[in-house]
């Protein structure tokens, strides 16, 4: 599967066509696969961001979020509703999990050079932990993604964050404060107006509770290559992508496929 997802992605660059005389390397503002980019929605706009992600081991999640200027750019609402089948080693439970309202601030932004937008989210105890799928309570998450654009072809997005969920639940009911970081970079490359190839690098430490006020850390780290594509039609922006996750280090072994969607469109 991995060579076979490496071959499409070098068929598409090799293919990728005439390059447009005007903003012939435009900066998709779109968000990335497994990061966030710094960019609020601008005011009337809303944006709709689905992703599906299959892991070796018969494991998958999905997400479907949606943005909303409130009610301009400088203030952003989002939630998030995530869907999972778990894998051998977590009972292979299948089910809704943890929902996430978003809140998010446009502190910086100029055009073409650099944003950052500080979030800080609400997690809703939605998911079954019985089954393994939520923490049965609510959790407090911020991060901080930063944009830059560091030239004609090259763009950056940057990411560091943590989540608190205090008395977090394990499957058998035993409690324990969790606190979990997250962190990564992608460098983006603009191969025309409207595709991107983009490398991300993501990882995180988390806490799982083992029994009352016990916790026990494990970390990950991903390797994440990718394009997307940006379709532009009157009053709707589509972006399609397709990534590979590979897992490096405390993820050695892991690989799977990600399918991104999103559809950008203005409210009224």
């Amino acid at each position: 599967m991995r060579k076979n997802l490496i071959a499409v992605f070098l068929m598409i660059l090799a293919s990728a066509g005439v390059v447009s005389a005007e903003e012939p390397y435009r900066e998709i503002q779109d968000n990335s696969f497994m990061l966030e980019e710094a960019y609020n929605q601008e005011d009337g706009v809303i944006q709709e961001i689905q992703t599906f992600q299959y892991m070796k081991g018969d494991t998958w999640a999905y997400s479907f979020t949606q943005e909303w200027p409130v009610p301009t750019q400088a203030h952003q609402f989002s939630y998030t509703i995530p869907l999972e089948k778990l894998g051998r080693d977590e009972g292979r439970h299948t089910g809704l999990g943890d929902i996430a309202l978003n809140y998010r601030y446009q502190l910086f932004f100029k055009e073409g050079v650099m944003a950052v937008s500080p979030r800080f989210s609400l997690i809703l105890p939605t998911g079954d932990e019985k089954k393994g799928l939520g923490n049965g309570t609510a959790g407090y998450q911020v991060n901080l993604p930063v944009s830059l654009r560091l030239n004609e072809r090259f763009v950056t997005h940057w990411n560091m964050g943590m989540t608190f969920t205090p008395n977090a639940k394990e499957p058998g009911g035993e409690k324990a404060d969790t606190f979990n970081t997250n962190y990564g970079m992608s460098l983006v490359y603009l191969v025309n107006r409207n595709l991107n190839a983009l490398v991300e690098f993501v990882g995180t430490s988390e806490q799982s509770v083992v029994s009352n006020g016990v916790t026990e850390n494990s970390n990950s780290f991903i390797i994440n290559p990718g394009l997307r594509y940006a379709i532009d039609l009157k009053n709707l922006q589509i972006v399609p992508g397709i990534s590979m996750p590979i897992g490096v280090g405390p993820s050695k072994g892991k690989y799977g496929v990600l399918a991104y969607l999103s559809f950008e469109h203005k409210l009224f």
